[in-house]
């Protein structure tokens, strides 16, 4: 009966998030399906994400890789179509790992890791759409290429190490104003060519679609209050999604 209920709460909240995103793209000029929900499941388990399945939504998002290894196999058999987004740092000896179980990652934040997958997509022969992640904030608890490096950093992931780079993610300071950081993606993605911004967070995402989101990430809203973990050797620096 308990997973009965969280289900149906789950299914609610999806459906309230789905609308907000609509309404924001709406009042920005933009059409609904220009904007991607990455329903964001870490710490959460299988039977959440499950729940989302049900009520539709196909693009989930896990900041590490060993909790999606133990997690999305056996949903991937029930749900072949899902999509799944590495959304945490990656630490290099996991790179093998990351490119056979995801399929899209949006933190390459730094050259060596940047190598290490392109040789790994070569070696595997799956080629990931990935995102440049920018520490818009400069700051230094927190993964991401800082926005003065960008462009030479794009330039070597696009053109020497033919990388699929997409587009950028961020993820603004947490108790600051996230549109000054918006803005600043948005612009380093127009002076590359680059279409695709992962920005935007549960407290955040209406103001990231203004700014041109086409993905945001959204887990609180969705599947409530993150789980307790423990931690990990290598931290990002991530607020809530």
């Amino acid at each position: 009966m308990e997973e009965a209920a969280s289900a149906q709460l789950i299914g609610a909240n999806l459906a309230a998030v789905q609308g907000r995103i609509t309404a924001a793209a709406r009042a920005a000029g933009r059409p609904a399906d220009a904007v991607t929900l990455v329903a964001v499941s870490k710490t959460h388990p299988a039977a959440a994400v499950r729940a989302a399945l049900l009520a539709g939504q196909r693009v989930f998002g896990e900041n590490r890789v060993q909790e999606a290894l133990a997690k999305y196999p056996a949903l991937r058999r029930e749900y072949p179509h899902l999509a799944l987004h590495l959304i945490g740092p990656l630490q290099t000896n996991k790179v093998r790992d990351a490119v056979a179980q995801f399929d899209v990652i949006e933190t390459v934040d730094r050259p060596h890791l940047a190598e290490v997958l392109a040789r790994e997509m070569a070696r595997a022969g799956r080629r990931l759409p990935c995102f440049i992640e920018v520490n818009t904030g400069e700051e230094p608890q927190k993964a991401g290429i800082l926005p003065a490096a960008a462009d030479a950093f794009i330039v070597l992931c696009r053109d020497r190490l033919q990388l699929p780079i997409e587009g950028l993610m961020c993820i603004p300071p947490e108790h600051e104003e996230p549109a000054p950081y918006f803005a600043l993606l948005r612009e380093i993605a127009r002076r590359n060519g680059l279409e695709k911004l992962s920005m935007g967070m549960s407290a955040d995402f209406e103001t990231a679609i203004r700014f041109g989101a086409t993905h945001v990430r959204v887990g609180t809203a969705i599947f409530g209050a993150r789980r307790t973990i423990l931690p990990i050797a290598v931290t990002g620096g991530r607020g809530p999604c």
